[in-house]
């Protein structure tokens, strides 16, 4: 059986965290928690504004947790050199609005194309695993490749709102998914995966065998509060790895 990693993104628990301005929930202690429920790693997004997760956490995650730490971030000067202080296993460049309320598609790789490229090689050179987050999109898969990250995580979230409408153009969806994967495994780029997923969605996208990673964080965190969080990420990586 080919193995599909689970990693846990727990942004939401800073989220609740900060709507009391406190220090509970603890995100770091949450971290612990997967790590304890066989979590194969943690990502946590260092929005701009400060949103959820936190400098310190980050700080904190890098010297307490024993997973490879996945931090999400804006191609940035400023997140760049977070990165480079601290050193994660991996940085996954997202897009970044303000506004939004949650990352809303994939990077456009074809936009500031040399400064993309130059963050890479900055991250690259100090030892860091450049992931691209990007939607299923042929074009775009090779622009990755020619950047020379290491790994593309696709956008899932179109996919996982199909499937929770039950809709009609979830095949065709999942065909485009599918299609991706097989072609970024083809150029050697690592292939991830993730955003919207919950246990049903998740169960689906397992099967595309080109998969070695799931990121998932709002559905396990939010469904933590009825069935505990160790429960969720067992059950969510038993899922995943029974449908492969």
């Amino acid at each position: 059986m080919n193995y599909l990693r689970l990693g846990v993104n727990i942004d939401h628990v800073a989220t609740l965290r900060n709507a009391r301005g406190g220090h509970y929930p603890d995100p770091i202690l949450a971290a612990k928690y997967a790590y304890e429920a066989g979590a194969d790693g943690i990502t946590a997004h260092l929005r701009e504004d400060r949103r959820h997760i936190s400098d310190r956490d980050i700080k904190r995650l890098i010297e307490s947790i024993e997973l490879p730490l996945n931090l999400e971030m804006a191609p940035t000067d400023e997140m760049v050199r977070i990165a480079l202080s601290h050193r994660p296993n991996a940085c996954c460049l997202v897009p970044e609005k303000r506004q939004e309320l949650t990352t809303e598609g994939g990077l456009n790789l074809q936009k500031n194309t040399s400064f993309i490229s130059k963050c890479i090689e900055k991250l690259k050179n100090s030892n860091i695993k450049v992931s691209l987050f990007i939607d299923p999109d042929i074009h775009q898969i090779d622009l990755a490749s020619k950047l020379n990250a290491d790994i593309i995580e696709l956008h899932t979230g179109e996919f996982a709102s199909l499937v929770n409408k039950n809709d009609s153009k979830l095949d065709d969806e999942y065909l485009r998914l599918e299609e991706s994967a097989r072609y970024a495994d083809s150029l050697n780029l690592e292939v991830h995966a993730g955003h919207g997923l919950n246990y049903k969605s998740a169960l689906k996208i397992a099967k595309i065998e080109y998969l070695q990673e799931l990121n998932i964080g709002h559905f396990i965190i939010g469904e933590s509060i009825f069935s505990g969080l160790d429960s969720v990420i067992r059950k969510m990586k038993s899922n995943i790895n029974s449908s492969r």
